[in-house]
């Protein structure tokens, strides 16, 4: 089998992305998750019970935003700006299913901001100090992890299309429960023990600024086991993949060797201090997951695809502005294939693609980048599009 292009990767801005996912996506006809042309209308819809299911759960996640938002948090605050993307993932979790099925339980998804709905999460509403203090903020960012987490535990059992989608709203909601204040998505996303080679930098372990991850997690370690993960090996262990899995996992790889050659240039770009902690910390988690991608290939009887030489980068790095610039588009663009990726698995591997997904969206923020409400996936045609701005 042909390996991806691995020099394309970084060439030419949004041409690149284009390449490098077309040979994964093009024969399964990605979509947003609804289901798309496909589905006959007659056709029982199998992923039925976990849609519902999620909705319920997003439907949950609304009512405490309506109560936290009440308190005083205008149509332009940075908490109804959140409330605005849970909307957006409830819309693209329900769409297909039938008019009964997609009705929220209370009237939480439709209460405009400022209002309060029946059933508001009590954990939100009944929080010392009330809703909208720091202390119902706090709530809300732990209901948006563990939901987040939750979502996971459905991948298994959920289509191609729908395991995308809820990984996507999965990694969103980590962040949303990182911009809430809760700095547990990154505690989850620990890098393995198993270091890779130091980045072409400044000596030393790589840190943290204030609450910025160091690293993420090995590829093969569960989201249940993150906590006391220390293992770099992958999940799905030796097994044979399907074609189609191998072509994900190969693409996978080709962008994590194009992370750690760009990830070196911005290192090289940023003066010494908590920025370039950053980069270096980002250029060894992309070292692990290429290795460990490797090796998944390698135990599956496939030839890894090797890194080239040298790549072209899609713009010029310069400074510390246009390298923070590159480290956003960078792990914005692996947010799509490892989006892919989840389609593309299953068991170990899709949990493991969606962990990626996660960590990818995390850095992606951090960098300045916009991941949006289904990091990811195509920006809705009325939202707003997900990637880096301008350098700042």
């Amino acid at each position: 089998m042909q390996s991806p292009s691995r020099r394309t990767f970084l060439a030419s801005g949004a041409l690149a992305v284009a390449g490098l996912l077309t040979a994964c996506t093009s024969s399964g006809g990605r979509s947003d998750g609804s289901g798309g042309p496909g589905r006959g209308s007659a056709k029982p819809d199998p992923d039925l019970a976990l849609r519902t299911k999620a909705v319920a759960a997003t439907d949950a996640l609304l009512a405490q935003y309506a109560s936290v938002t009440g308190a005083g948090g205008g149509s332009g605050s940075p908490v109804a700006q959140l409330r605005t993307e849970v909307a957006a993932q409830r819309s693209a979790l329900a769409a297909g299913l039938p008019a009964g099925a997609a009705s929220p339980s209370g009237s939480a998804a439709a209460a405009p901001p400022g209002s309060s709905a029946p059933g508001a999460g009590a954990s939100a509403g009944g929080a010392s100090g009330g809703p909208g203090t720091p202390t119902g903020q706090a709530a809300l960012a732990a209901a948006e992890w563990s939901t987040a987490q939750a979502r996971l535990t459905d991948l298994a059992a959920a289509s191609p299309e729908l395991a995308r989608l809820l990984a996507s709203v999965s990694a969103a909601g980590a962040l949303h429960a990182v911009e809430l204040g809760n700095q547990a998505p990154f505690a989850a996303s620990a890098p393995p023990s198993a270091s890779p080679a130091d980045p072409p930098s400044a000596g030393g372990s790589p840190g943290t600024a204030g609450g910025v991850p160091s690293g993420t997690a090995s590829p093969g370690v569960a989201a249940s086991d993150k906590a006391s993960a220390g293992a770099a090996t992958p999940g799905a262990g030796s097994a044979a993949l399907p074609a189609g899995a191998v072509t994900a996992l190969q693409a996978a790889l080709a962008g994590e060797h194009s992370a750690v050659y760009a990830f070196g240039v911005i290192a090289a770009r940023i003066a010494p201090g908590a920025k370039r902690d950053d980069a270096r910390s980002c250029y060894a988690a992309h070292q692990a997951r290429r290795d460990a991608w490797q090796r998944l290939l390698t135990g599956a009887g496939a030839n890894p695809t090797a890194a080239a030489p040298g790549y072209q980068l899609p713009f010029a790095v310069t400074d510390a502005g246009s390298a923070a610039r590159l480290a956003a588009e960078i792990e914005t663009r692996l947010t799509a294939v490892y989006a892919d990726l989840v389609a593309a698995g299953s068991g170990a591997l899709r949990l493991d693609a969606a962990t990626a997904l996660r960590a990818c969206t995390l850095q992606a923020n951090h960098w300045g980048a916009t991941p949006g409400a289904l990091p990811g996936l195509p920006a809705p045609a009325s939202g707003a599009a997900s990637g880096p701005p301008p350098s700042r």
